[in-house]
């Protein structure tokens, strides 16, 4: 084998593995396998452009540097957590709820946070992590529908969550600019939004520009925020240090504080009335960053690893704080003060009730009062709040760019178009600049928090169910590697996360499972091309599976039948008639199987080929069908293989479709042989036949634009997994020169009524992306091959006139199949309904009157709608000379001394005068009652004991020079019922 050494893991990889379309440098590292990231983000560019981007591909924040736990998750999480809460709603939460509900409080957000985290943990090394943070977790493992529409609500989240901290730094910097007496404009929610639109626009120039930076610049703001919270609890021990501080409820720790400020004391604050669960929805976004190392999961180095690692311990950090700074709070300050220094006493300081200017329910900048040094907390809030505003507004255009690269939603792909050497969304900036600033406007912390807390419970809640679902369904590729998560735990966090949204704000939770749910319709709607093992797709299987095992033990019954077709197709486009009419019978609760059979042996590459080229014209005709392709068999063995083994239990074919043998008279003995053998085998094997022929003049050209498969270039992921298997393990063959090996004898003509129309099509698709294989395995002429190349193709689709009738000849009874099928195709196939005519046989010309009642009553009782039953006389007339002289034309070159299978004898057809007699005189019926038909339905004889060209004379003569005709005959099983 040709192999070549890579990076510094010495291992031996096959060339054939990195040839490539476009050059592209690929190297393999100790743990990871990294692609140029250069290379790789020009040729996302053009890729982009050309509208063939891969499903979520790496998409990087810190220019293809990949981060530690620490750095990469640890930080993050902690710079998120401390946020906008930390300085500045603390000590407000603990002046209404009191010490003992404020501990609840941190400690259920806590719980919320540490079950979702172990579900994060679960998800993340449940496989290999890309670029898309929660969104690509949870479409990954629940599906696009869930994913997209998670992803949704977490960007949103994320921008609101942006507007939240660059408010908290707005109102501490009014605060600042109070104390000293200055003011932009009324120091109150105008100058929040001057200064607040202007930081927004420096964050994301900031953002867009690169943040190559930011892992120093977070190591300095760790330590600003750490040092500031320091300084807060140094100052809390120590105590007042005048009786300025005094006067404004800094009071120091003691057990008359402490007994206070144990209980609750809610009370009207900023437009409401507030309770336990207000508070908590406040607090609440003080500790959502529990996802930043999920949002940058493509910037990883081992984020399997890293994710649990760095989130947990951020966790326990980030609450450990908060309890501190809890119980501090409570502990040393009152909460109202009047900041008169006149007289410290408690009541004298507590007496401007409700209407004080200090204290914990009063001053939300109380915690520069308590600390050592007070401007250090401006430091330390201005840290925390833009350094977790700057996090937020980085990680929406990322999340936008991943949903607009798996085009989940249209309106996103826009937005999502990579600029410069690292693929940056810039106008996935703007869009989220916009959304930010839209909520900046309202200049409330308290009316904004909610709002934030309801969409994250949401998405934690999603994020737990993921996890529950997985393991309930216990999908085969569901193998985390974090064992520390127990799937009812996950079922408890969703049902916590949801409980929590209901009784916060049920209006708001309502409105939220509005905006999902619609969110989730569309996706579901649109049915996007996307399958990534999720455990949806799982679940679908399973119940699948089950349903089609029960299905098969239970007894069937003739109001359940369904016609489930196998129609013997050939290749795409070949035969395009008998999908039209097998779409018509199955279009509405049933189904098909088209099956292509050749008795070539194809190669890997040609059947891989042969088979998309299949399955893209049963999509992009929105067939309900299976397309099956069988190689290596003539035609009666492999239909006969096709009727024993297709289908799975009661969802196996029970009606064989097949096109008329026009070309009969002039094809080999062993062509009709095998012809009029598959359709004995069919009534054999209880199957019921039919057999449909088309003039070419009831069919329209249609065009097909279709998208050829780029079999020889797997995307960036692949390859590396792949590459990464092939440097450990041999190969016994290489497979990847298979696409190589074509079949250069395969050239010949589709029949004449197949040929495609002669006009060339201008295409921007590159003819050399599609395999040569593909056009030669599948019968196309050369002239054809250059029109699919180009990725358009004409074919003949069978049309109807509104107006014409649907003619029905029932002739014998089978079952009712003869007067189903019509039925389907006048009422619900076509897209308006047709007129259907019935035609029956009398049995005595003077019972007429009295048959074509009961006729009617029995149509009525099978609720058959039709708009004209005529009852046939004079089947067993002699029918005219000019019909028997056609006959014996036809039959005259398969006479023989001996009747054989094939051909007929004098003896053969003396025996057979009467049905051959009876069969002539029913074409004159057809002639004089059908010609003006759109499609002719008339029962089909019996092969019984009648040699094939007899048998084929006979279909002759009863559909030559007609419209479409479709002969239909059951296998005698009751499908119709009163």
């Amino acid at each position: 084998m040709d192999v070549r050494l890579l990076g510094d893991c010495g291992k031996m990889v096959p060339k054939s593995m990195l040839r490539r379309r476009r050059s592209e440098s690929v190297e393999i590292g100790n743990t990871n396998c990294e692609v140029n990231s250069e290379e790789n983000e020009s040729r996302s560019t053009r890729e982009y452009s050309n509208g063939h981007l891969h499903p979520t591909p790496e998409l990087t924040t810190y220019g293809g540097i990949k981060l530690g736990w620490i750095q990469g998750v640890l930080i993050p999480c902690l710079l998120n957590i401390w946020g906008v809460m930390l300085f500045l709603r603390i000590a407000w939460v603990v002046a209404q709820a009191g010490i003992g509900l404020s501990v609840i409080i941190v400690f259920l957000s806590a719980i919320v946070c540490v079950i979702t985290t172990l579900s994060l943990s679960a998800i993340c090394t449940n496989g290999q992590l890309q670029g898309g943070g929660v969104y690509y977790l949870v479409s990954r493992s629940l599906g696009a529908e869930f994913g997209a529409s998670v992803g949704i609500l977490f960007a949103f989240a994320n921008a609101v969550a942006a507007s939240m901290n660059t408010i908290g730094f707005c109102d501490s910097l009014n605060h600042l600019l109070k104390t000293h007496g200055l003011k932009i404009v009324d120091n109150d929610v105008n100058d929040i939004r001057i200064v607040g639109a202007v930081a927004l626009l420096v964050m994301c120039v900031i953002c867009a520009i690169g943040m190559d930076w930011e892992t120093k610049a977070q190591n300095f703001l760790i330590v600003v925020i750490v040092v500031a919270i320091i300084n807060y609890i140094v100052g809390a021990l120590i105590g007042p240090s005048s009786d300025v501080e005094r006067a404004k409820g800094f009071v120091g720790i003691n057990l008359q504080t402490i007994r206070e400020n144990w209980l609750p004391n809610f009370r009207y604050s900023e437009g409401r009335e507030h309770d336990f669960f207000s508070v908590f929805a406040v607090y609440f976004p003080a500790v959502t960053g529990v996802q930043a190392g999920a949002n940058i999961c493509g910037d990883l180095k081992n984020p399997a690893v890293a994710i649990p690692k760095g989130t947990l311990l951020a966790l326990a950090i980030s609450v450990t704080s908060y309890f501190t700074m809890v119980i501090l709070s409570g502990m040393g300050a009152l909460r109202d003060a009047s900041g008169n220094v006149a007289n410290l006493t408690t009541a004298a300081l507590e007496s401007c009730k409700p209407h004080c200017g200090y204290g914990l329910h009063n001053n939300y900048a109380i915690m520069q009062l308590m600390s050592a040094w007070g401007p250090f907390i401006y430091a330390g809030c201005w840290a925390a709040t833009l350094s977790t505003a700057l996090t937020n507004l980085l990680s929406v255009p990322r999340l936008i760019q991943a949903l607009g690269v798996d085009r989940i939603y249209p309106g996103l792909i826009f937005f999502s178009k990579p600029y410069g050497r690292h693929g940056e969304p810039y106008r996935g900036y703007v869009l989220t600049f916009f959304v930010s600033l839209l909520f900046l406007l309202i200049a409330n912390l308290n009316a904004i928090a909610p709002l934030i807390t309801n969409f994250y419970l949401a998405s934690y809640a999603l994020i737990n169910f993921c996890t529950f679902h997985a393991a309930f369904v216990h999908q085969i590729n569901w193998r985390p590697t974090f064992r520390y998560y127990n799937k009812w735990l996950s079922l408890a966090g969703f049902l916590m996360c949801a409980s929590i949204m209901m009784i916060i704000s049920w209006a708001m939770a309502l409105t939220t499972m509005f905006v999902f749910m619609t969110l989730y319709l569309l996706v579901l709607y649109r049915k996007p091309d996307v399958s990534w093992g999720s455990s949806t797709e799982g679940q679908r299987y399973q119940d699948t599976v089950s349903f089609i095992t029960e299905l098969s033990h239970r007894v069937t019954h003739s109001r359940s039948y369904n016609p489930q077709l196998l129609v013997l197709a050939g290749t795409p486009l070949q035969r395009p008639a008998l999908i039209d009419v097998a779409h018509m019978l199955t279009k509405i609760g049933s189904f098909m199987i088209v099956a292509d059979i050749t008795d070539t042996a194809l190669t890997k590459g040609e059947r891989v080929s042969r088979q998309h080229i299949g399955e893209q014209f049963v999509k992009y005709r929105k067939l309900r069908a299976f397309y099956v392709l069988l190689q290596g068999l003539d035609l009666k063995r492999g239909a006969n293989a096709l009727m024993q083994a297709s289908g799975l239990g009661k969802l196996s074919p029970n009606i064989l479709l097949i096109g008329f043998k026009k070309d009969w008279t002039n094809a080999e003995h062993k062509q009709i042989s095998d012809y009029y053998g598959v359709i004995q085998d069919a009534f054999d094997l209880k199957l019921a036949v039919t057999i449909l022929r088309v003039p070419g003049t009831s069919q329209t050209v249609q065009r097909w634009r279709w998208t050829p498969r780029v079999v020889s270039e797997p995307n960036n992921f692949e390859l590396v997994m792949h590459t990464q298997v092939l440097a450990l393990m041999n190969s016994d063959s290489d497979l990847e020169d298979d696409d190589q090996a074509i079949d250069d004898d395969s050239d010949k003509l589709i029949d004449s009524e197949n040929q495609l129309s002669n006009e060339t099509s201008s295409s921007e698709q590159n003819p050399e992306s599609i395999g040569g294989e593909a056009l030669r395995s599948a019968n196309f002429s050369r002239t054809s091959r250059r029109k699919l190349s180009n990725g358009a193709l004409s074919f003949r689709a069978l049309s109807f006139n509104c107006k014409q009738y649907v003619d029905a000849w029932w002739l014998y009874e089978d079952g009712g199949l003869n007067i189903l099928l019509p039925y389907i195709i006048a009422r619900r196939g076509y897209k308006h309904k047709l007129p259907l005519r019935i035609f029956a046989i009398t049995k005595e010309q003077h019972k007429r009157e009295f048959e074509n009642k009961c006729m009617e009553s029995l149509l009525k009782k099978f609720r058959i709608e039709y708009t004209e039953l005529t009852l046939v006389r004079g089947i067993g007339d002699a029918p005219p000379e000019s019909s028997w002289k056609m006959f014996n034309n036809i039959i005259n070159d398969f006479k023989s001394e001996e009747k054989t299978d094939i051909l007929t004898s004098e003896a053969e057809l003396k025996s057979q005068y009467s049905k051959t007699s009876r069969h002539l005189r029913l074409r004159n019926l057809l002639l004089q009652h059908s010609t003006k038909a759109a499609i002719v339905i008339i029962t089909l004889p019996l092969p019984r004991k009648v040699s094939a060209s007899l048998y084929m004379a006979w279909l002759e003569v009863l559909s030559r020079d007609l419209p479409p005709v479709l002969f239909v005959r059951g296998n005698d099983s009751c499908v119709l019922d009163a």
